[in-house]
């Protein structure tokens, strides 16, 4: 029932997983990083500080998660736009998701794809270009919306507030 963790992993203080996570080799946690249960850190990824992925995540090879992050049950982030295809041409790049960014369940971010900061991403959404900064994105494909206002304040779970004053 535990997390397994494989070597060459740097993890940070206030680090927390639910049951049955599974995180790969070099990957590398910043502080207050909190993992949900049945989610998979597929190795060389990176991860800033006041970090949430709920249950269920895939977060792929080469993905870079900034700090202040949430990511919301069932998302899927890849790297590889032709799998196993083009090896000569064509290599996988993960993500990069800039700080203060919400992604919500069920989404999928494509490879190579940079969501900017504040941005939010509704949950079901399929991201399959860039983000600009503070944008709202949804939809399959992912349309781009102005960021209402509400939703323009930084990233702040209530166990965090203590750390973050």
């Amino acid at each position: 029932m535990g997390t397994i963790i494989y070597a060459d992993v740097q993890i940070g203080d206030f680090f927390q997983t639910g049951h049955y996570v599974l995180i790969r080799e070099h990957c590398q946690f910043g502080d207050h990083v909190w993992i949900g249960s049945h989610s998979v850190i597929d190795g060389q990824v990176g991860i800033g500080n006041f970090v949430k992925i709920a249950a269920r995540c895939y977060i792929s090879p080469q993905t870079i998660i900034g700090s202040r992050v949430f990511i919301g049950p069932g998302v899927i982030i890849t790297n590889d736009k032709y799998p196993l295809k083009m090896r000569d041409s064509y290599r996988p790049a993960g993500a990069t998701l800039e700080d203060n960014v919400s992604v919500g369940a069920g989404s999928v971010i494509l490879p190579g794809v940079q969501i900017g900061q504040g941005a939010f991403i509704a949950a079901g959404s399929v991201v399959t270009r860039d983000v600009p900064p503070m944008t709202l994105a949804k939809g399959n494909p992912a349309v781009f919306h102005e960021l209402p206002a509400k939703l323009r304040e930084k990233n702040t779970a209530l166990s965090w507030k203590q750390y973050l004053e």
